[in-house]
């Protein structure tokens, strides 16, 4: 019998994706169950990572797609691309903690990049990401983004972005060239 997963399927996601993807996302950076994946922010912050409100906005928004994976009939990762002019903008990326590791992230870190080339003619992709997460910084430099040194402060107060464990806390920007 083979019991090898099927291949995965990228497609938008849809409004009855929504609970789903909140309970990925969060399932990838917060609390205990994240701990079983290498992404996890669970040191950093507590809380919720995002709302059905949020997930919600990001796939009605125009010039915005909120890519999903699917794999035996299950969203198992997603992650927005946002045109912004010459740029294109990475972010809401999760991949399910127990599937972490097996290439998938990069599998789909490259649709995204594609999809921002061939359909809106990005040159470049952007992100931010909080700069005490060397590990994670680490990873999206070995796939052509690099550090900028350009920081924004972290929205301490605001729960909507998780309620913050240390003081330190800032999101620097990477960029990637899309030649």
């Amino acid at each position: 019998m083979d019991t090898a997963p099927s291949r995965p399927i990228f497609r938008d996601a849809t409004d009855a994706d929504v609970d789903d993807l909140v309970a990925l996302i969060q399932s990838a950076y917060r609390g205990e169950p994240s701990r079983a994946g290498w992404t996890t922010e669970a040191d950093l912050l507590e809380g919720r990572r995002t709302d059905p409100e949020g997930v919600r906005e990001v796939i009605t928004s125009a010039g915005s797609r909120l890519l999903t994976v699917e794999r035996d009939g299950r969203v198992v990762a997603c992650c927005q691309v946002e045109h912004r002019g010459g740029h294109a903008n990475f972010g809401m990326f999760a991949v399910s903690p127990r599937l972490q590791g097996e290439g998938l992230g990069k599998t789909l870190l490259a649709e995204a990049e594609r999809l921002a080339r061939a359909e809106w003619g990005a040159t470049e992709m952007h992100m931010t990401v909080i700069s005490v997460r060397e590990d994670l910084i680490a990873w999206y430099e070995r796939r052509g983004y690099r550090r900028t040194g350009r920081m924004t402060p972290f929205p301490y107060g605001d729960e909507r972005f998780g309620i913050p464990q240390r003081d330190d806390l800032r999101f620097e920007l990477l960029v990637k060239p899309l030649g």
